[in-house]
């Protein structure tokens, strides 16, 4: 299957605050459909819970199932906590770097801005959304819509990050850690989920 392309707002209402998928703030505070105002009543399976933060953190970075499944079975393989090392290498993908530099209001906006060659790292121009960034690289962009987005952006920049709004230039200065990542998200849930695959 291929990236979800359908209402955001509705996957906001079921899911939660997703910074990544959307700015826009719905309306109502229940999941969407015919049930949603009374669906809060019902008592909510262990399986749906982990699926539900299994979504969460699919919706919010934009990742297919199969490459959610390549991401955790690689986090397993290296050494420290599971959970902690895959939404490190989800938070350092090209297209989440981007956003949290400010670069673009939302994931799916940077990773276009990827793919249509409007980002370098390193003076290479790299089309590749999933590209695993390193401590030291420098992101820049000299795209106008990327330039001013990146000038007038009010949000918070990681301190893992550094940024000269002025040039659209970015450098990552060392990984991600668990506390500078702004989802709220449970990923010991989505290691269990994951743990019969």
């Amino acid at each position: 299957m291929a990236r979800y392309r359908g209402p955001r707002v509705k996957i906001v209402r079921r899911l939660g605050e997703l910074p990544g998928l959307t700015t826009k703030i719905p309306n109502r505070n229940y999941p969407a459909g015919q049930h949603g105002p009374s669906s809060g009543m019902t008592k909510m399976s262990q399986y749906r819970v982990r699926l539900q933060e299994k979504q969460k953190l699919r919706y919010n970075y934009g990742v297919s199932e199969k490459q959610l499944l390549s991401y955790v079975r690689r986090a397993r393989r290296m050494k420290g906590p599971t959970g902690e090392l895959l939404l490190q290498m989800l938070e350092m993908r090209l297209d989440a770097v981007v956003y949290r530099l400010g670069f673009a209001p939302t994931i799916r906006a940077a990773r276009q801005y990827v793919s249509h060659g409007l980002v370098t790292v390193n003076g290479q121009a790299v089309t590749i959304p999933s590209y695993q960034c390193s401590v030291g690289e420098v992101i820049k962009s000299n795209s106008a819509p990327i330039v001013e987005h990146a000038k007038t952006f009010g949000g918070v920049v990681p301190s893992h990050l550094s940024v000269d709004k002025n040039n659209a230039t970015g450098k990552v200065e060392r990984n991600v850690t668990r506390s500078q990542i702004g989802l709220t998200v449970n990923e010991l849930l989505i290691i269990e989920f994951y743990s019969r695959k």
